[in-house]
């Protein structure tokens, strides 16, 4: 027996929302099945960072009799997901365009793309100049009775770890566009509480990276200069409802 809902009730939404959800899951195992006969070359590219700073004739390790091959297909599967990041943003978006104005579509779109950049580019900034200071930083200072011999697994939860945290930081520009533009906040005032925002940068810095001062600097100044371009771009922006009253007739003719 078929359910029959009505595109606009509560359960045609709900209908609507797990039809989305299932096309992201499958665009996820697609993605998967397409790069698993490439695991241990992903693996391999992210290790290099740390393979190119650790001692001549030092070499990864693998503690757990799984791990050599649990760890790449885990990273496969993590990377399936980034890739598969616009096209999940893309069906939210569809869920969600319906209920918004036409101006706020032209707003949206736009940021959702950016977004989407700015997850990669944290990620990549992760990748080519945080991993390289601190595997470099790491190896110099080990003491010398130490060999270096890193399990794959525990380097693989230590950069997915940074590469979530630098994802997560590089998105602030959009989130205080957002902040602006819903007149949530104004630029004045996110300028006034500059002090704490640094002092919070340095802060979350140290919450969501390992605990080393040369990761916890590398995360919080992005997050300060990011802050800033945020900021920038903000005055640019309008309150919510000011745009609204300045493109929707009917909100004009209620006021």
């Amino acid at each position: 027996m078929t359910i029959q809902a009505e595109p606009d009730s509560l359960l045609g939404h709900l209908v609507e929302l797990r039809n989305r959800l299932l096309r992201c899951i499958i665009a996820v195992l697609v993605v998967f099945a397409c790069l698993a006969y490439f695991a241990t070359d992903l693996y391999e590219l992210l290790a290099m960072p740390l393979i190119a700073t650790m001692p001549e004739g030092s070499s990864m390790i693998a503690t757990d009799v799984a791990s050599p091959f649990f760890a790449p297909f885990k990273l496969t599967f993590m990377v399936a997901i980034a890739l598969a990041i616009p096209y999940i943003l893309f069906q939210f978006w569809q869920f969600i365009a319906p209920a918004l104005y036409q101006r706020e579509r032209r707003l949206v779109a736009p940021l959702v793309i950016s977004s989407t950049l700015l997850f990669y580019a944290g990620i990549a900034f992760a990748y080519y100049v945080v991993f390289p200071i601190v595997f470099a930083f790491f190896s110099n200072y080990a003491p010398e009775s130490i060999t270096i011999a890193t399990d794959i697994s525990s380097y693989l939860n230590f950069v997915l770890k940074l590469f979530f945290a630098f994802g997560i930081a590089f998105e602030i520009p959009v989130v205080i566009l957002l902040l602006i533009w819903s007149g949530t906040t104004t630029p004045q005032a996110l300028a006034a509480k500059r002090p704490y925002i640094v002092v919070g940068a340095f802060i979350a810095g140290m919450l969501l990276t390992p605990p080393d001062v040369i990761s916890q600097t590398l995360l919080a100044i992005p997050m300060w200069i990011l802050f800033e371009c945020g900021l920038l771009l903000g005055r640019f922006y309008q309150p919510k409802d000011q745009l609204q009253t300045d493109t929707d007739p009917e909100v004009k003719d209620e006021s």
